[in-house]
């Protein structure tokens, strides 16, 4: 893939560069997911969640340990996947990042999107980014009701 046309699709994020692994098979452009220790196709929204799973792995201090990508749920009969889960250290979730694609709008049908997920695993923070925009909640449950926040919750485990 020509670099401008790669960067045009690619680009430079909202977040701190991570220089992903990445090899081209078959035509296709695959990155090294280190969560899943595999590559995989590289789309736009799989670029954000790399940018993340670096940005909480190396310069927040999240275990990787801690981190699902991909999770599988069910919601009304319906298979639904989480992009980013963080489990605290009793292996309950802790906070969901929801990624899209820098050329799609974060907007009430992410919202909507994330508040699905975390009314099945019940989180106790979500982010919605799109590598561009980033939207921190922090779920209040004695109302019941998400807070926005200013900056991304501590990593789940106390010294």
């Amino acid at each position: 893939m020509k670099e401008v046309l790669f960067k045009e699709k690619f680009p430079q994020l909202n977040l701190p560069e991570c220089n992903p692994r990445i090899t081209e098979e078959e035509g296709r452009l695959l990155i090294f997911d280190s969560i899943r220790k595999k590559h995989l196709v590289l789309t736009p929204e799989e670029w954000v969640r790399q940018h993340w799973i670096y940005f909480l792995v190396e310069k927040n201090q999240y275990p990787k340990g801690l981190l699902v990508t991909e999770r599988g749920l069910t919601y009304n009969k319906l298979q639904k996947r989480t992009d980013i889960l963080v489990r605290n250290q009793e292996g309950a979730a802790y906070l969901l990042v929801e990624c899209k694609a820098p050329n799609v709008p974060i907007n009430q049908k992410t919202v909507d999107q994330a508040a699905i997920y975390h009314f099945k695993l019940k989180s106790n923070f979500l982010i919605l980014s799109n590598g561009f925009s980033h939207i921190f909640l922090k779920y209040d449950f004695s109302k019941n009701q998400f807070l926005q926040e200013k900056n991304l919750p501590k990593a789940p485990f106390s010294h």
